[in-house]
């Protein structure tokens, strides 16, 4: 059977009642949605780090210190929470290590605003600005140099104050220049208003949901092997971890992404596109796919090799840490006010929601994120 006939045909038996008539108009979604719970199976279960108070006053305070966003899209940014998000992904972690882990994801949604509403060029003059920060991070910068630069350079100046070696340092960096490689690709994208398909969608978003530098800092107080922490097998759980943070990002942020015009990265609006469906056969689209990355998830974890104890529960823990991230990814989503305002655990709750407008808050003028007012909840 052709696949867009089985979602057609899938999302008939899902939803019954729902009138569906998206037909050619894939970019006019139905407004009312359903939001799919696809970590119902999942077995990690919500785990905080016990210094989330303290830590997260901290690294708020120090990103406020930047002054990179108006007083307005600070406030959005403050309701975001992304501390919180830190703090669910590190449960286990030290204080200094959280802190670290809360920096970087500061600095991540700095980059991440800025880049969303800048060209191509301007994109990559950013990326080149933060690895500056990155392999000099004692140097003076500039007057007048992009803010992003000097967020990176003192997030970097904490990760070598805790002890972080010589590898993963090096480690981190490529992968840092490749995530933001990522970035400049979605910028050359979003000008040519370009809609990928899905398997250049997942090569792509792999690379560019941040998750690669934030699963390196995993390894932080481990000892792994490169040899081991490279093996195919436990590379296959990272590649299945960030596919399914990508799908839970996506599939709760596609209210607020076609709201601002920005959903063309967005794996629901691909998937729409490609095989001519609507929102919601493109939400159980979505959620089957994620079933089928769990299901890989655990037949990687169980085909680890053994290389003795003192390595096998390093990789445990490390291991267990990609599993926890994407408990973190979707809990974060609701706890915090960046993609349902203050109502996202009743979201989470009843699932059906209705669209804000369709590019309603497209073309706003500060850079930042936006304060998303009540989510409309059917």
């Amino acid at each position: 059977m052709d696949q867009r006939n089985v979602v057609a045909s899938e999302r008939h038996i899902a939803w019954g009642s729902v009138t569906v008539n998206a037909g050619d108009e894939y970019d006019q979604p139905l407004r009312k949605i359903f939001i799919p719970d696809l970590l119902a199976r999942w077995p990690f279960p919500r785990r905080l780090n016990q210094h989330y108070s303290k830590v997260s006053a901290e690294s708020c305070a120090w990103l406020e210190g930047f002054k990179a966003f108006s007083p307005k899209a600070q406030q959005a940014f403050n309701r975001g929470n992304f501390d919180l998000l830190g703090c669910l992904a590190y449960p286990i972690t030290s204080e200094d290590h959280v802190h670290s882990a809360c920096d970087y994801m500061n600095l991540a949604t700095v980059i991440d605003e800025y880049s969303d509403v800048s060209e191509e060029g301007e994109v990559h003059k950013q990326k080149d600005t933060v690895m500056d920060a990155l392999h000099h991070p004692h140097e003076l910068h500039p007057k007048g140099e992009w803010v992003g630069g000097e967020v990176a350079c003192q997030f970097w100046e904490r990760i070598i104050c805790n002890s972080a070696s010589g590898q993963s340092q090096k480690q981190f960096i490529a992968i840092f220049d490749e995530y933001l490689e990522g970035i400049v690709q979605q910028a050359i994208d979003r000008s040519g208003h370009h809609i990928c398909d899905i398997q250049s969608y997942f090569d792509l978003r792999r690379i560019a949901v941040g998750g690669k530098p934030a699963f390196i800092l995993l390894e932080l107080g481990l000892d792994i092997p490169d040899e081991v922490i490279l093996h195919p097998t436990i590379e296959d759980m990272v590649v299945v971890s960030l596919d399914m943070i990508a799908l839970i990002n996506d599939v709760l942020s596609y209210d607020l992404e076609q709201a601002r015009g920005d959903d063309n990265h967005n794996i629901i609006t691909i998937v729409m596109h490609e095989f001519d469906t609507d929102v919601n056969g493109a939400m159980l689209w979505a959620t089957d796919r994620h079933t089928k990355l769990e299901k890989k998830y655990f037949e990687a974890m169980e085909a680890i090799p053994k290389w003795g104890e003192s390595i096998d529960s390093q990789v445990r823990e490390y291991c267990d840490g990609l599993g926890n991230w994407v408990r973190a990814s979707h809990d974060w989503s609701f706890e915090s006010e960046r993609y349902f305002g203050t109502n996202g655990m009743e979201v989470q709750q009843k699932r059906w929601i209705l669209l804000m407008p369709k590019d309603h808050l497209k073309g706003c003028e500060e850079i930042g994120p936006v304060l998303v007012g009540v989510t409309h909840i059917e």
